[in-house]
């Protein structure tokens, strides 16, 4: 059997451009799409917590639920946000400023 990828050599570099974390539009854009998926993620596990099976479920149904459940939490999201987006905007924007500063975030 032959590998399909190259192994990844211990000498491998990570990016640490960090330019693009910085704008508070990104910032902003990140946390929404974060609450998005947050909000996704429990509207999904809402659905599991069925009691029983209905007449008419079926896979079809099943993935039109899917993303009709995807395009309210983004509607959500967008309209009557939770906080938990803006929460991660603002810690993630205090670290930004105390890695620019060169100091540590509290």
């Amino acid at each position: 059997m032959t590998d399909i990828a190259p192994p990844i050599s211990s000498s491998a570099s990570v990016s640490t451009d960090t330019s693009r974390l910085g704008s508070t539009a990104n910032l902003q854009k990140a946390g929404a799409q974060f609450e998005a998926v947050f909000l996704q993620m429990m509207l999904k596990s809402m659905r599991t917590a069925k009691l029983g099976d209905g007449l008419l479920d079926n896979k079809a149904g099943d993935t039109f639920r899917d993303m009709q459940d995807q395009e309210v939490a983004k509607s959500m999201a967008a309209h009557q946000p939770i906080g938990i987006g803006k929460a991660v905007t603002d810690f993630l924007g205090r670290s930004m400023a105390a890695l620019q500063s060169g100091g540590t975030a509290k």
